[in-house]
């Protein structure tokens, strides 16, 4: 299960989420809106080293799941 990072467009706050799967909804913590994955931070693999040819865009690798 990875842990992934979320925007909300309605409130602008930044987060993380622990989902099953990249394609789950995640609601904002703040104001319960549907957020966005975001895709600027750093991505690590299940040994904690950075993938070399990840973008952590998961419709792109599907590599993590």
């Amino acid at each position: 299960m990875p842990i992934l990072q979320y925007h909300c467009p309605k409130c602008g706050k930044n987060f993380e989420e622990l989902v099953k799967d990249h394609r789950e909804e995640v609601s904002c913590p703040a104001c319960g809106e549907r957020a966005e994955r975001s895709y600027a931070g750093r991505v690590y693999s299940a040994t904690g080293k950075p993938p070399k040819h990840c973008d952590g865009h998961c419709a792109t690798c599907g590599g993590c799941k």
